[in-house]
């Protein structure tokens, strides 16, 4: 019961709410079809449900590279072949190159997040034979045993609905004596906009449905990739609170950066109406402050 429960920080009555849904989702066996949840959330960054995520890099590059800057900061890539899992647009990537790595492949999911990263590399001028880029499923990463000097995932793995075995295809995929630099949600990632925006949302389309999003604390991640092989394992904790400009630009980012994925449990006719609701919400409390709480780990294997 413990990974159905939410954990993140919401207000109590909204946690209340999310929780008795969880578990009527965990009855109804609605929690056991990853592979529908993945499929949810692939099909959200494909622009599927709402077009918000064309505004991906507008929105929120500028938050991925401060975040990428911090998780990747000490970390030598000269002459390295690393793979960066659920890579988005390619910012983390990007760096990389900028510091000396011999070749990079970017993973994501999202057809449409690739073909926008492919676009950037080319319009920024990297050698496409150095920076590759390949549709996966972190759980089930298409690539021979120890394949790479240093594997990256950055913030994506909150949306890995079988974390474990992220983390094992993560270690079998890895050289020994490689790192993995792991980023993930933490406890108060993002949460003044999930919260208003669960308050705006039309419940009955949402009854009995787990929202695919799992953030963790410093803790979990340090037990989680020890007990799949990584030594040496540390962690770090960076907050930002993101002040924008007035609450219907902190909405817009909010459904940039996440692509509104779950709208695919909302009837397509009552989409444009939820949101424009949902950006009430936000006028409405004066959301103006998103957190970005971000979980960074790293480990060797030996």
């Amino acid at each position: 019961m413990k990974s159905i429960l939410w954990t993140g920080k919401l207000s109590l009555s909204i946690r209340l709410l999310v929780n008795a849904n969880n578990i009527l989702a965990w009855l109804l066996g609605n929690t056991k079809d990853k592979v529908e949840m993945k499929e949810r959330i692939r099909l959200g960054y494909e622009g599927i449900f709402t077009n918000h995520v064309t505004r991906y890099d507008e929105l929120s590059a500028y938050f991925q590279k401060r975040t990428a800057l911090a998780q990747l900061e000490g970390i030598d890539f000269h002459g390295k072949e690393i793979i960066d899992i659920g890579c988005g647009t390619g910012i983390i990537a990007f760096l990389t190159m900028d510091s000396g790595a011999a070749k990079v492949i970017c993973g994501d999911i999202s057809d449409y997040m690739l073909k926008r990263g492919k676009e950037n590399a080319k319009e920024l001028g990297y050698n496409l034979k150095q920076i590759q880029f390949s549709q996966l499923d972190a759980e089930s990463l298409p690539f021979d045993d120890e394949s790479f000097d240093i594997v990256l995932s950055g913030n994506a793995f909150g949306l890995f609905p079988n974390q474990q075995k992220a983390v094992k295809e993560m270690f079998r995929v890895l050289r020994p004596g490689g790192m993995l630099s792991l980023g993930a949600h933490g406890p108060e990632h993002y949460w003044e906009a999930i919260d208003t925006t669960i308050r705006a949302l039309n419940k009955k389309n949402l009854l009995g449905y787990r929202f695919e999003f799992w953030p963790r604390t410093e803790k979990q991640i340090h037990v989680l990739m020890e007990n799949n092989g990584f030594i040496d394992v540390r962690t770090n904790r960076f907050i930002w609170r993101n002040l924008f400009k007035n609450p219907i630009e902190a909405c817009d980012f909010f459904a940039a950066v996440s692509s509104n994925w779950w709208y695919a449990k909302i009837p397509d006719n009552k989409r444009s109406q939820e949101y424009d609701k949902t950006q009430k919400y936000f006028i409405k409390n004066g959301i103006r402050i998103i957190t970005d709480d971000v979980i960074v780990a790293y480990g060797i294997k030996a």
